[in-house]
């Protein structure tokens, strides 16, 4: 056991792609540990399904949230602490549909904050009902004759909510995931990371994600170019990159506070001044 271990009995499907986010996840914040950033200056927020269990394997503060508001609630955290550094785990149906408006307010605002998206496209934990990630033809408890509805690309999506980090990764390279979050972490502005994680209970994709993911990294892919980045996140079939797709360096939202704070200290002392 590591220190951020718990006596919390784990309830994750076996196989689950879950367990590879959370080894990915310990093993930064013991990177983190190592950079001194202590573990009482860490705090994550989580939403209701099978990711927000995560909460439980975790020994870190942080605040359960109901569905869809793990974004809203670590926006709270970050703004009452801007010393922290606040990490929010979604699952695709949490981020992508009840809290929709909060991950795309967030991300435009540029929230110091890093949200994690276990996306295994349907709602696992009650059972295999379809959610915006879903793929078309997907037969499930709420979709029997197939999902007609075709799925959100979250990449693009992000990339044109203003998000200043946009990242997908695998859970099945726990070694480049593992890579993603560290600089999603350090990363400041918002970030988001959707990981592809599989299930095996209601549609297992390893086979299907390991045959088609390939590394951003290995090609002549400029983050910085936005146009180039919409295009990559629109390759979602035969070939699927992960990696980051767009980054951009700009004023978060703590700063535009602070800078609005002291000019208003500024303007009051010019005040006074007059009146003497």
């Amino acid at each position: 056991m590591d220190e951020f271990d718990t006596s919390a009995t784990n309830t994750w499907c076996p196989g689950c792609g879950n367990f590879a986010i959370l080894r990915s996840f310990k093993d930064v914040l013991n990177n983190l540990n190592k950079e001194e950033v202590k573990k009482e200056d860490i705090a994550i927020t989580t939403g209701i399904g099978c990711h927000g269990k995560i909460f439980d394997y975790l020994d870190v503060s942080g605040f359960y949230s109901i569905h869809g508001r793990a974004a809203a609630t670590a926006t709270g955290i970050k703004i009452g602490n801007p010393d922290l550094e606040v990490i929010s785990f979604e699952g695709d149906g949490d981020a992508y549909n009840e809290g929709i408006s909060h991950l795309v307010h967030a991300a435009r605002r540029n929230i110091d904050i890093t949200v994690l998206v276990h996306d295994n496209k349907i709602y696992a934990l009650t059972t295999g009902q379809f959610t915006p990630t879903t793929p078309i033809g997907y037969k499930g408890k709420s979709t029997p004759k197939g999902n007609i509805e075709p799925p959100l690309n979250p990449i693009e999506f992000m990339i044109a909510s203003k998000a200043s980090f946009v990242a997908r990764g695998f859970a099945g390279d726990r070694k480049h995931l593992k890579n993603l979050i560290h600089k999603s972490i350090k990363h400041k502005g918002f970030s988001i990371i959707n990981i592809l994680q599989p299930t095996v209970a209601f549609q297992n994709t390893w086979k299907y994600f390991r045959e088609r993911v390939y590394k951003l990294q290995e090609t002549k892919h400029d983050p910085k170019n936005k146009i180039q980045a919409i295009k990559k996140s629109k390759e979602n079939e035969q070939k699927i990159p992960i990696g980051i797709f767009y980054k951009k360096q700009r004023k978060t939202y703590q700063q535009a506070i602070n800078e609005q704070t002291t000019n208003k200290k500024q303007n009051i002392h010019k005040v006074i001044e007059n009146l003497k």
